[in-house]
């Protein structure tokens, strides 16, 4: 048996429920990465992108060969293939910033300024209705279309935000985990409902580490 094929073919047992290994690998990677995050580590963008090509094909379980799961989450699937997009170009921007940067750190935590909020703020609105209706058209309805749909956006952001170092995009962690909780114990995705869950705290020490970074190294300056 091949490697790719244990892969999509394992499943652990959980009570009634049958949980892919890959959900529960892609569960792990996804909160390490988000540790390695708070510390700026440059390691957390490349983990983060094997952990987030193993969920895309959790959510889009009707899709892949090996797995018999008969529906499909776009929002979500969308939001594990757009976080290894934003993530490649976390990962190429904290590089260089440390290269130019004289004490080799990969970001200076800050807040957004009032321009960066003129254009984040309709950007992230127009995103949603898109993205909502992109995955309506995709055969996705009802009262999950709309927390589906932020999970996606909020994600974006919160990611677009880690890259160039936005202390608010912890806060927009702290959204997108409240909703994330329900929306995947509900569905069955219980491994990944649990890394919500204790994503939070985790969350919340980032925002703690990233405003108090913020405020000495503005000193500093």
């Amino acid at each position: 048996m091949s490697l790719i094929k244990w892969l999509f073919e394992t499943n652990i047992a959980f009570g009634s429920k049958s949980i892919p290994l890959r959900e529960i690998i892609g569960g792990i990677l996804g909160l390490t990465s988000a540790v390695l995050g708070a510390k700026r580590k440059i390691a957390a963008w490349p983990i983060g992108i094997i952990g987030d090509a193993l969920l895309f094909t959790v959510f889009l379980g009707a899709v892949f060969a090996y797995s018999d799961q008969d529906s499909n989450f776009y929002g979500q699937a969308g939001r594990n293939l757009l976080l290894i997009v934003v993530s490649v170009y976390g990962w190429i921007r904290w590089t260089a910033y440390r290269k130019m940067s004289k004490s080799h750190t990969t970001v200076t935590p800050r807040w957004t300024t009032t321009k960066e909020k003129i254009y984040l703020v309709p950007t992230i609105v127009v995103g949603y209705f898109l993205a909502m209706n992109i995955f309506k058209a995709l055969g996705e309805s009802g009262t999950w279309l709309l927390v589906d749909t932020w999970i996606f956006t909020g994600t974006a952001l919160a990611t677009y935000g880690m890259s160039r170092g936005y202390v608010e995009f912890w806060l927009v962690w702290v959204a997108v985990d409240l909703v994330g909780v329900p929306f995947a114990f509900i569905n069955g995705y219980y491994p990944t409902g649990t890394l919500y869950a204790i994503y939070l705290p985790f969350v919340l020490w980032g925002f703690i580490s990233w405003l108090k970074i913020s405020k000495n190294e503005k000193v500093a300056v």
